[in-house]
């Protein structure tokens, strides 16, 4: 049993063919299967496809450094400017803000071809029903997640994340939360949502497009080390799945939201206070 989206939004439940059970199977009318190819290149290459390829150069760096990974640190949201907080707020918005001009793009293109975000569900026809299931994938991925970082980073395999660096301000926390609505927005709308589509309207098999999301979604958290990238990899396959099930994108984006903003708070909230909690 699987769910797809029909039209005005609504979502049909039960077995369904394969030209069905793939959103956009076959290329929009006008648009030759070469221009969705390189379409889906440029946004990759303007997103996430860069991040996959940046965090594997610095993961190279970071093995060939003298020490142990666990010894080395990654952090995640860290100051621009610092011991000047007006300016390191105006180059913390601006990152933020910037990192959603692909989610603008993708929105465009999906508009071009006569669908919009509806197409991938994220919009807002369905806010509670997508908070609520998106709050039940974050609780359940969340403790397996923390405990998978500590095993790795115990075995060697992952550098000592660092969640947050900022300077104790009035911004801090507030930033911390854009940050992590950004980072959802972004990695669930392009990985999941526009590149399912892309994929399967290219003639990809639903498994094949599945590895793909996936291995895309680790690439860009191998600066983490080995455990960042098997980890994400696994919580990309339930994302994918997840998607292909309720057809939208929306509680996908909730639960990497609620994820982030436990992350980045509370590693600000109890860094240095608790034993377990590697601080770099």
């Amino acid at each position: 049993m699987i769910s797809v989206p029909v039209r005005d939004g609504e979502v049909e439940t039960g077995v369904v063919s394969d030209q069905r059970a793939v959103a956009g199977s076959f290329p929009p009318e006008g648009l030759p299967r070469a221009v969705l190819r390189s379409e889906t290149a440029i946004v990759l290459a303007l997103s996430l496809g860069a991040s996959g390829v940046s965090a594997c150069i610095s993961f190279i760096g970071s093995l060939t450094k003298p020490g142990g990974l666990k010894e080395q640190a990654a952090t995640l949201n860290g100051s621009y400017a610092p011991g000047r907080p007006w300016l390191d707020l105006a180059w913390q918005l601006f990152g933020i803000a910037s990192a959603l001009v692909p989610v603008v793009l993708v929105a465009h293109l999906l508009m071009r071809e006569g669908a919009g975000m509806r197409a991938i569900g994220f919009d807002r026809t369905r806010p509670w029903p997508d908070l609520g299931r998106g709050a039940l994938v974050a609780a359940g991925i969340g403790g397996a997640g923390l405990a998978f970082y500590l095993g790795a980073r115990a075995a060697g395999f992952n550098l000592t994340v660092v969640p947050e660096a900022l300077p104790d301000v009035w911004w801090k926390y507030p930033v911390l939360i854009l940050s992590a609505l950004q980072n959802a927005v972004l990695e669930e709308v392009v990985v999941v949502g526009y590149l399912l589509r892309r994929l399967g309207q290219l003639g990809w098999t639903p498994t094949a497009a599945l590895l793909a999301s996936a291995v895309l979604r680790g690439s860009y958290h191998l600066y983490q080390g080995i455990g960042g990238f098997v980890g994400n990899m696994v919580m990309g396959v339930v994302f994918v799945w997840l998607y292909r099930r309720w057809g939208r994108v929306g509680p996908l984006v909730a639960a990497h939201a609620l994820l982030d903003v436990v992350a980045f708070v509370g590693y600000g909230l109890l860094a240095g206070k608790v034993g377990w909690l590697p601080t770099g």
